[in-house]
């Protein structure tokens, strides 16, 4: 048999780019008469590539939402609310189904990933690990739209990323924790679990590059590894303390990345360190609501999960009806909550 035609054969025959051939053959504006005719041309030469995307069953559109299986505060709140959402997908003809996989092993979580191609479009949270780039653009070959949800993957294939700037929340940790700093105080730290999340990766690296350019004299010292689970995280973050790697009295804050901020800060509360040591931690659940207003948290960095969500919706839908600006996105601001703001 053989092999059909696809957009980027015509685009090379035709000596154009891929988005030029995706317009002649949808009918879009923004292509030269000359230009049209000439891809045209190649067309009726090689033949018409097969349509985009899978054909629907019915009348709705086959959205698939990825997520680690894993359990973490934030990803199960990202499971709730695209379950609570539900109806006003089907108002949208949109019907989701959310896929939690391993991201222990990189090659499961993508061979599962690649299992998704009868979908129309997906939007994944996914580690940034090569085997899972190769499946996001296996997917998107074979016409499936795919967009980043929280977490990018760069250099993959996929169409967009919806999610905060994440080194400008980890800047903005390091910002908050260097003006907290003074004295003997001179030491920040910088804790995370085990992950291969670009998200908690970008965070690390904004935070220490403001450090570094603002606060040249106060030390970052990284924890090791946080163990999953905030009992857990306590008792090593109680281990750390309690070693000679650093000096308790030195510590001005902590920023934690990702999970077991909770635990973070029930470690300092058993040293007597609370209100003392400022910590930085990321999304608001209701046991960082708590934690604000009994000072083991100084602040909370947030971002409006509803809209990502709906947002991840809405373009992949427009994507899947070839709408022109599909893939213009305001990404959501980071939010800086406090004991003082908090509604």
């Amino acid at each position: 048999m053989s092999t059909p035609t696809t957009i980027a054969d015509i685009a090379a025959r035709a000596g154009v780019g891929t988005a030029t051939v995706d317009r002649v053959l949808n009918k879009r504006p923004g292509v030269n008469a000359e230009t049209m005719q000439r891809v045209l041309q190649v067309v009726a030469e090689l033949g018409s590539p097969p349509p985009r995307g899978r054909p629907r069953q019915g009348a709705n559109f086959r959205f698939a939402f990825v997520l680690p299986a894993e359990s973490s505060p934030f990803v199960e709140l990202v499971d709730r609310l695209i379950a609570q959402m539900a109806g006003e997908f089907r108002h949208q003809h949109i019907t989701e189904v959310t896929h939690r996989l391993p991201t222990a092993d990189a090659n499961q979580f993508a061979t599962e990933l690649a299992q998704l191609a009868d979908c129309d479009a997906v939007a994944v949270m996914a580690p940034d690990l090569p085997p899972v780039k190769l499946a996001i653009n296996e997917l998107v070959r074979t016409g499936v739209h795919v967009i980043t949800l929280f977490s990018d993957v760069a250099g993959s294939m996929r169409e967009t990323h919806i999610g905060a700037d994440n080194r400008a929340a980890g800047r903005t940790a390091g910002l908050l924790l260097g003006r907290m700093a003074g004295g003997s105080r001179d030491t920040l730290l910088l804790s995370s679990q085990a992950t291969r999340l670009s998200a908690e990766i970008e965070r690390r690296i904004g935070f220490a590059q403001v450090v570094e350019e603002r606060f040249p004299k106060l030390k970052v010292v990284r924890t090791p590894d946080l163990p999953p689970g905030d009992a857990a995280a306590s008792r090593a973050m109680l281990r750390f303390l309690r070693s000679k790697s650093v000096d308790p009295g030195r510590i001005a804050g902590i920023y934690n990345v990702g999970s077991g901020s909770a635990g973070v800060a029930r470690a300092l509360e058993s040293l007597g360190l609370t209100g003392t040591v400022g910590v930085v931690a990321h999304d608001f659940s209701d046991e960082h609501r708590a934690l604000l207003g009994a000072s083991g948290l100084a602040y909370v960095l947030h971002q409006d999960i509803h809209y990502c969500i709906s947002t991840a919706a809405r373009v992949l839908r427009a994507l899947c009806e070839n709408v022109r600006g599909a893939l213009n996105v305001v990404q959501p601001r980071v939010e800086i909550l406090t004991a003082e703001n908090l509604h």
